[in-house]
């Protein structure tokens, strides 16, 4: 998302009950289907914008379309109409080097033991990489999820997703990035499920902060890294800062620069790469102020607009 174009929301939405009300089922399928063309037209814009601004890592909202999965329309057949908007954006990105990926929203869950509950999560995963066949983007490693809820017992929820994990259909399986959360599953018990099946880390160092902080992360380093030797892509990570003591979780308007810097200055040269995608309130704004202030930092050295080396 933009802080600075107009109108060009990806995630515009419609309810069931808004759906519900157009007595003309066809008229109302219709009006989700134009939704979800100027949503993909909008992450067009935002593409467009980001290369800019030479920014190369892109997360696609996992809101593109409305009632995509939802029971009532399981004959609505949503991919045929957003064919001609995907190309466009597939045409796009075989012009330009660029990074994308979804986040897909806390619905998805591996730790259930509720069958149904894991079939809507492979149902809703099996649309994003829909999307990203449409898109002509290769799925390895392109939707990063939280392990999911804890139900009371951490260690049994975490042999529940190596139980889930076989039901999980390979192609799903490929997209797959595990981030530690702020609140259950530490970096430490992400770190199990990663290399237990060969999934890539994303490290959240400010979730890790906001609850894991006596945990040394500095010690599983290393073991962050390796978790990525089988994917062509770059490691992950996000960075984000505390809104402030109080709401210590909460994703503040910024990025306070000394905090990442001192999360660089004790990883550096550990990696050749990393992509770092931000999590911020002012979006696109957060990433031009920490350019600002990067630049000012003896160790940084600029490389573009949205990419730097540190020495």
């Amino acid at each position: 998302m933009s802080v600075n174009l107009q109108n060009c929301s990806p995630s515009q939405t419609m309810t069931l009950a808004q759906f519900k009300k157009i007595k003309d089922r066809e008229a109302a399928i219709q009006k989700l289907e134009r939704i979800a063309i100027s949503n993909l037209e909008n992450c067009l814009r935002l593409l467009k914008h980001s290369v800019a601004h030479d920014i190369r890592f892109f997360r696609f909202s996992s809101k593109l379309i409305p009632l995509a999965n939802h029971e009532e329309l399981s004959d609505w057949n949503y991919m045929m109409p957003l064919k001609e908007a995907l190309t466009d954006i597939r045409n796009f990105l075989e012009r330009e080097e660029m990074r994308v990926d979804f986040h897909p929203d806390h619905f998805v869950v591996f730790t259930s033991k509720k069958a149904d509950i894991l079939n809507q999560s492979i149902k809703t995963l099996s649309m994003h990489e829909a999307l990203l066949r449409g898109m002509g983007v290769p799925r390895q490693n392109r939707c990063v999820i939280h392990v999911g809820g804890a139900y009371e017992d951490k260690e049994k929820s975490l042999e529940q997703f190596i139980h889930n994990w076989g039901f999980v259909p390979t192609k799903i399986q490929e997209m797959i990035m595990l981030e530690n959360d702020d609140t259950t599953f530490t970096l430490h018990d992400t770190l199990y499920l990663c290399e237990k099946l060969s999934i890539p880390l994303v490290f959240d160092y400010h979730h890790h902060l906001a609850h894991y902080a006596q945990e040394d992360w500095k010690g599983e380093w290393d073991r962050v890294i390796n978790t990525w030797k089988h994917s062509n892509l770059a490691l992950k990570m996000h960075i984000s800062s505390p809104r402030d003591e109080k709401d210590f979780r909460a994703h503040a308007d910024y990025i306070d620069v000394d905090m990442f810097m001192r999360f660089l200055n004790e990883i550096k040269g550990s990696v050749d790469q990393i992509d770092c995608m931000i999590e911020a309130k002012k979006k696109d704004n957060a990433l031009f102020r920490l350019v600002e202030e990067l630049q000012s930092k003896a160790e940084v050295e600029m490389i573009d607009q949205a990419s730097f080396k540190i020495h």
